[in-house]
Formats: C-alpha cells, structure tokens, sequence
C-alpha cells in the first residue's frame, strides 16, 4: 500500500475530485480525514471508506474560515496522531458567462475558498509539519483553467491561476524543510461543478466541451485521484512546484 499509515485530509471530500482521492487514499493506507462544507456528503463518502476496510472520519469545514480550517488540521492531529498529506481540493465557480455579469458577492466567495483557503491550510498545517521534524506534503486542485483559460470563466480563472502560483511560490521556500507543494490541473470533469463550468448541461455544451479535449473525454475522479495518489506517495519524494496536468492533452 502507497500510503500505509500516512494521515492525510482531503478538503472538498464528499463530493467529485475529493471523494476519489479520499476512497483512493485510503484504498492505499491512509488514515483520512475527509473534510467537506456538507456534513452529510462528508459522513456518506467516511462511511463508505469504512465499509470498504478503510479508515476514515468526517468533518465539516468551510476552508474560507480560519478556525474551521485550524479545527480541521487539529482534528487530525489528535485523532491520529499526526498530519503527512493535506489536500487543498475544495473549490467554487461562478456560472460560465460574461465576466461583468459576475458579482462582488460570488467573485469574494470564489476566491476565499480556491485561493485563501491555501492560505489559511499553509498557516494551519506548516507549524505541524515542523514539529513533527520536517517532511510533509500539500497538494492543491488547481485548474486547466489556470494555464489555458477558457472564456466564460474569467474570474475562476484567474483563482486557479493564483493557486498555481502560491504552488510553485510555497514550493521553493519550503523544499529545504522537505515540505513538497504541488497542484494538479484538472481538465473539466464529471462532478458537481461541470455545469457551472458550461453554463448548461446539455449534450451540445458537453461536446463543444470534449471537443477541445484530444483525448475525446471528460475527466473522472478516478483520473484525478491517479495523479494526486502518486503525487502524495514517497516515489515523488524529489517532485515538488509541478502543476500536474490531468487534461487528455487539452493544455498542449
């Protein structure tokens, strides 16, 4: 197992990308906490790893606030012990349309939980890693959207291009410390967010959206939980800064 007695949290959990990185995860051996701002979603997605022979625990958390973040790393520090892996996958869009039609309310909203969030995790979780004597590993779901904006999404874009910024910017500061710091670049895929991402789904939005895929396909969550299980795992103990791009060729 790739991941044998690591402790890791998944924010975002109960739902899409985090759910199959956390099911993943503990497939391979990690003691997860599987954090999500719906309680329910989280307790379905822990009650499942249990039922699989998986360890697991739920919480609610809202990464855009501090002391839901802190009571997040605290949680797993006391109920295992300590902390190797956070995974920063909780996100948000607005609805994909023109970008003066987007809000102050739901521009603040996007960008406390895709880009404060790694700032508060960062303060939560570094001062762990170091009394723990160094190593640790943050993984963040960034975004195709990031590197090869689509129009329709500009502010979402622009959230996603910060996280991957603050990667590659925590990256080398922490790399003496052995704290790695990646993200992962998903192209669109089969969660609760594709139809924000479309603006409708609808089969037409669907194929104009598989079109600029190479590969002929959404992504799924398994996909993304592939990358993110390696990129957690000692064998990329010499990886870190990668935006890691799970896109079917989309960003080539």
């Amino acid at each position: 197992m790739r991941l044998k007695d690591k402790v890791a949290i998944v924010t975002g959990g109960g739902s899409g990308f985090g759910e199959g990185i956390a099911a993943t995860f503990a497939r391979e051996g990690a003691k997860t906490i599987v954090a999500d701002i719906d309680e329910a979603a989280a307790a379905r997605v822990a009650a499942a790893i249990a039922a699989a022979g998986g360890t697991a625990k739920a919480l609610r958390a809202d990464v855009a606030k501090a002391a839901d973040t802190d009571a997040m790393i605290a949680a797993a520090v006391e109920g295992y012990g300590r902390l190797d892996i956070l995974v920063n996958n909780a996100g948000v869009s607005h609805r994909n349309g023109p970008m003066l039609g987007v809000d102050e309310a739901t521009f603040d909203r996007v960008f406390a939980v895709n880009v404060k969030s790694i700032f508060l995790a960062a303060h939560a979780a570094i001062p762990v890693f170091r009394r723990q004597g160094g190593g640790g590993v943050i993984l963040t779901t960034a975004s195709t959207a990031g590197l090869r904006p689509r129009p329709g999404l500009v502010w979402y874009n622009g959230s996603k291009g910060a996280a991957i910024t603050l990667t590659k910017a925590m990256a080398v500061e922490l790399a003496p410390e052995k704290i790695r710091v990646n993200c992962l670049c998903p192209v669109a895929g089969e969660t609760p967010l594709l139809a924000t991402f479309m603006g409708e789904d609808t089969p037409e939005k669907r194929a104009q959206f598989k079109a600029s895929i190479p590969m002929g396909r959404l992504s799924t969550p398994q996909d993304i939980a592939n990358a993110a299980l390696y990129l957690c795992s000692d064998e990329a103990e010499f990886i870190t800064g990668v935006a890691f791009e799970v896109d079917g060729g989309r960003c080539i």
